[in-house]
């Protein structure tokens, strides 16, 4: 019976549709995380009666066809770049994107890749590093017992110098932007790489050509709304419950034929 595997589709694609509402769940907390949304289509149709078909020589033709689906498919999860929350932390090495935009860090490998994670740390040479360690680019070194460590929303680093009250600029934070940001790959560690689908990465100056500003001491948080993602939970269970029913549904009436059959 078509409707066994039809219904089963759809019980695949609600528990998918669950898997993608819990990471997003799990990364309520999560420092630049931005929550994604699986989308579906349907499938082929089994055209039984084409609608248009000439029924006499007259030219009469069907008004209606009768098609039959095959259930759905999962075509993506949409990962959704709205903006998060800014969150005080008051750490002089935390930044913050407000708008568009990547920071840029170096891989151990020696390539690059991208992250909204503003949270940065020094390492033992005075870089300015990811919690794993991946060099921020432009590489910036703070030299040892300055003070005053500024980050200003245009992305320039400075520093008061041992022995000095006038700052010193150490570099310039870069931002990187892509034509489709949703097309990146997540790598985990809150770190994305470009694809064909994002286009090539573009480097500008924060606050210019369309790049978000920076904010010291602020740390963006995940766009994940958790009352709509609890509603889209239920959605998504009713969802399962309701294929499952016309699976129990199928198999009661093909019961009902077996018992004419005896």
């Amino acid at each position: 019976m078509r409707a066994l595997s039809t219904a089963a589709t759809g019980m695949m694609a609600m528990e998918l549709n669950v898997q993608v509402i819990s990471n997003n769940l799990a990364n309520m907390t999560t420092t630049g995380y931005k929550r994604q949304r699986a989308e579906f289509q349907d499938l082929l149709y089994d055209h039984v009666s084409r609608v248009g078909t000439q029924t006499s020589a007259q030219g009469n033709m069907l008004p209606v066809g009768i098609d039959l689906g095959s259930g759905v498919k999962t075509v993506g999860t949409v990962r959704l770049m709205t903006q998060g929350n800014l969150t005080q932390t008051g750490n002089q090495l935390d930044v913050a994107i407000r708008g568009d935009g990547f920071f840029k860090v170096q891989l151990p490998d020696g390539t690059f890749a991208y992250t909204r994670d503003g949270s940065f740390n020094m390492d033992s040479q005075g870089r300015i590093v990811t919690p794993q360690g991946n060099v921020l680019q432009p590489a910036i070194t703070i030299p040892p017992n300055s003070t005053g460590l500024t980050i200003n929303a245009q992305g320039q680093v400075s520093v008061i110098p041992q022995g000095s009250t006038t700052p010193q600029i150490l570099g310039q934070l870069q931002m990187t932007r892509f034509i489709n940001p949703a097309g990146l790959l997540p790598m985990g560690d809150n770190l994305y790489q470009e694809t064909p689908a994002s286009g090539t990465p573009i480097d500008g100056l924060p606050g210019t050509d369309g790049a978000g500003d920076l904010q010291q001491g602020m740390l963006e948080q995940s766009n994940v709304d958790s009352v709509s993602e609890i509603t889209n939970l239920i959605t998504a269970q009713r969802a399962y419950e309701m294929n499952s029913k016309v699976i129990s549904a199928a198999d009661q009436m093909m019961q009902s034929v077996s018992n004419l059959m005896r």
